[in-house]
């Protein structure tokens, strides 16, 4: 027998004399749908692009047959840290060896001394002590004055400029509000008067903070301190890109607190060290703006707020209780199953039921008083 169907229009009568063709129902319609055809419903091939995120999916409507719809979750926008002028930088400035001012200052010495002597100003005693030759006595006149102001001048401006390089120290120069350079070397050394120096500590240093405001994971507050190891890498950028750069490290690891959960250490030691990464990374990026290099942002004490101190000791001790108790009742109920195994495995006793939920009963109360738990 062949069974013979048709797939005709939506009529609603037969033609005469006709066959009466068999009609497939609607999968998915109703006066606003249309059909959906059941391959591109259910697939079979695995999806080609994955979405690592989440999808959060929408319930359908009722009566409408619209599948359920998905909504993607917004992502927060990643803000970029603001880049400092490109052309602040640090570079080295340009500075003489120290015995280029100490010659400076020898020379106008000398030339003031000369000039005193050429004009008869200097005294005889002073004279007949540097054994001198009798003095013309020409007077302070305007070649006279013009001698002692360059003499002056060279002198004033080799000795002004001398200064002395330290180890771990560093001189930012400026000339009318403009970077010159910056000075790291050591020893003596003669840098121009005239320009305004800065000086900054470029050792490695270590900042231990008072108690900062924190949260944990189920954002009870807590108080932290850290220790923060950092050093100023450029100090071009440290000196004149903020207005005080320990104060902006401060406020970076305030700022990496607030985003990040800080366990206690009783709770995990995995925690702690991921939450220290985390507060590290957000206060490298931070910090790395204006010339700071932050090795490592480390919390060395944790604890609670002092308005939720209480409460959280009073939550810890009954945890501590319960686990206790937990544990002390584990130990009797294996007692008391191992001696009544024992009891019925050797033929010692036959018991029924009755007997062996009375012996359980008398064993778990003497197990529990000996062991100091009556109200187990």
């Amino acid at each position: 027998m062949t069974t013979t169907t048709s797939h005709s229009s939506d009529s609603e009568g037969v033609p005469d004399g006709g066959t009466a063709t068999a009609r497939p129902g609607r999968l998915i319609q109703n006066e606003v749908t249309t059909e959906i055809p059941v391959h591109l419903l259910f697939r079979d091939e695995p999806p080609t692009v994955s979405v690592p995120i989440r999808p959060t999916v929408v319930a359908r409507r009722q009566g409408t047959g619209e599948q359920p719809r998905v909504r993607r979750p917004v992502q927060p926008e990643q803000r970029p840290v603001p880049e400092m002028d490109p052309d602040l930088a640090e570079r080295p400035a340009r500075v003489l060896p120290g015995a280029a001012g100490v010659l400076a200052g020898a020379c106008g010495a000398v030339g003031c001394l000369a000039t005193s002597w050429w004009s008869g100003a200097l005294p005889p005693l002073a004279v007949e002590a540097l054994r001198l030759p009798a003095s013309a006595g020409a007077g302070l006149g305007p070649v006279q004055w013009a001698a002692y102001t360059g003499a002056g001048a060279l002198g004033l401006f080799g000795l002004g400029g001398l200064a002395r390089g330290r180890t771990g120290r560093a001189w930012v120069l400026g000339l009318f509000g403009r970077y010159r350079g910056t000075v790291r070397r050591t020893g003596l050394l003669w840098v121009n008067p005239l320009l305004l120096r800065r000086r900054v500590d470029v050792r490695l240093r270590h900042w231990r903070s008072e108690p900062m405001p924190a949260a944990d994971g189920t954002g009870v507050e807590l108080r932290v301190v850290v220790l923060v190891v950092w050093r100023v890498k450029d100090t071009a950028r440290a000196m004149l890109g903020v207005e005080d750069h320990e104060t902006y490290l401060r406020e970076c690891v305030e700022s990496a607190l607030a985003r990040v959960p800080v366990e206690m250490p009783s709770a995990s030691r995995g925690a702690v060290e991921a939450a220290s990464d985390a507060l590290t990374r957000l206060v490298v990026r931070d910090a790395g703006a204006v010339g700071l290099e932050v090795f490592s942002v480390r919390p060395v004490r944790m604890e609670y707020a002092p308005e939720v101190a209480a409460a959280m000791h009073r939550r810890r001790i009954a945890a501590l209780d319960a686990q206790h108790r937990a544990a002390v009742l584990t130990s009797v109920v294996d007692s008391v199953e191992d001696t009544v195994t024992r009891l019925t495995v050797r033929g010692l006793v036959e018991l029924d039921d009755y007997e062996r939920k009375a012996l359980v009963k008398d064993l778990t109360v003497a197990f529990c008083m000996g062991r100091g738990e009556p109200g187990v």
